[in-house]
């Protein structure tokens, strides 16, 4: 066990808590968390991010830190990857005094690849580092294909309480050019297995304006997500991320890249379909049935909170400081087992930067932006965006109004020009 008030990094450099007036350097080996970025924790909601580097295939428009089997060969493994995890995290709670968890989110990748049994060994991880609240969130993304109603038994057992499903379209065609493999009905069958064994919140996940999908094909996938049950949909715009294999067709002109406004139109219709089954938008891209649907973690998120971000590329933020891991799964097993945490860079958020961060984020959300957050000339570009329909407001805060959620990034810039 690494000592509870450092803990090396990958060239020999330390992550350790610092006094306050310490600088906090951009590069691994001398990252420090000042003392000041811990004060408070444990008073505050906690979280913990694990990330599962690991997928059957790779879709084409992915950008994410992925690899698959091939990719990997015999450098890393569930096994070795699971082994460096559990170091990360009892070091991890030991250098932070392990603020007990208040939300789970393991991401990636494909979670489910790891089956029951790896998800709930990722949990007992968790639990065993930090300990976990009465009441805490626990959310585990899942590829439809690589679930069962025995998968969803053994997780519900092992304490997750949420599953978010990667659905991104009903439309086979539309699966086809995104390189998703699972089958058109297979996420509408998962999420009820889901339901059906004790998960009480479960989210599906769309992908909308991917080059080919028609209104039709879009409302077929909304008419699914409706008769599936589930409490939460997120829907994002396709986005054609530089170095993915949808950017190279599109480059070569084999495909083309979405439309902004078949794009604004698509959310438009996605938003009105969801509020009439009463899923009401929570975040831009995030609609929920009720206030106890709405997904926690990523509520700490865009509210600046606190967490930890466990394995390969994984992001982490305490108290104004955050920092990143190294990405290949080898090398992140290899630090942690020659007793040194995987940090590969670093960064001590400025006063403007976070309050940056939010305005970015807060706006995005249905409860508004407090009128008090902002600065007065940005109260001046505030009232100017209401006058032009883009804001309005609600109990001193400003709400972006439905034509606002659409130019929501254009609102930011304004507010912070």
């Amino acid at each position: 066990m690494l000592d509870s008030t450092i803990a090396r990094c990958p060239d020999g450099g330390a992550l350790r808590r610092g006094s306050d007036d310490e600088r906090v350097s951009p590069d691994g080996p001398n990252f420090l968390l000042p003392a000041a970025a811990t004060v408070g924790l444990g008073t505050r909601p906690f979280g913990v991010y694990v990330h599962v580097p690991f997928c059957a295939t790779r879709c084409g428009y992915c950008d994410f830190n992925t690899y698959t089997a091939g990719e990997l060969g015999s450098s890393a493994s569930p096994a070795s990857w699971l082994e460096a995890l559990r170091i990360e995290l009892a070091t991890a709670a030991a250098l932070l005094g392990g603020p007990v968890v208040d939300t789970v989110f393991v991401g990636g990748g494909t979670p489910s690849l790891l089956g029951g049994d790896g998800l709930a060994a990722v949990l007992e991880g968790v639990r065993a580092g930090f300990g976990l609240a009465p009441d805490a969130e626990v959310t585990t993304e899942a590829n439809p294909e690589s679930t069962s109603p025995e998968f969803f038994e053994r997780i519900r057992r092992a304490g997750y309480t949420r599953v978010s499903l990667g659905m991104q379209s009903a439309a086979a065609h539309v699966l086809a050019v995104l390189d998703r493999v699972h089958s058109p009905g297979r996420p509408v069958a998962a999420a009820r297995q889901a339901r059906a064994a004790g998960f009480e919140h479960v989210n599906l996940d769309l992908i909308y304006g991917t080059p080919g999908e028609s209104d039709a094909d879009l409302d077929r996938s909304l008419d699914a997500v409706l008769t599936a049950g589930v409490d939460h949909v997120s829907a994002y715009a396709l986005i054609v991320e530089d170095g993915t294999a949808l950017a190279r067709r599109v480059r070569r002109g084999e495909t083309v890249a979405p439309d902004d406004d078949v794009l604004a139109e698509r959310y438009e219709r996605i938003d009105a379909r969801l509020a009439a089954a009463g899923l009401r938008w929570y975040e831009v891209s995030n609609w929920a049935a009720s206030d106890s649907a709405r997904c926690r973690h990523n509520l700490g998120y865009w509210a600046g909170g606190d967490w930890w971000g466990a394995g390969p590329g994984a992001h982490s933020h305490v108290g104004g400081v955050r920092w990143w891991n190294v990405k290949h799964p080898a090398r992140y097993a290899e630090a942690l087992a020659a007793g040194r945490l995987p940090v590969a860079g670093s960064e001590r958020l400025s006063a403007a930067e976070r309050h940056t961060e939010e305005v970015m984020l807060g706006i995005r959300l249905a409860d508004g932006l407090p009128v008090s957050v902002l600065a007065p000339g940005e109260r001046i570009a505030a009232d100017r965006a209401v006058q032009d329909g883009l804001l309005g407001t609600s109990a001193g805060r400003y709400v972006l109004t439905a034509r606002g959620r659409l130019l929501a990034d254009g609102v930011v810039r304004d507010l912070l020009a």
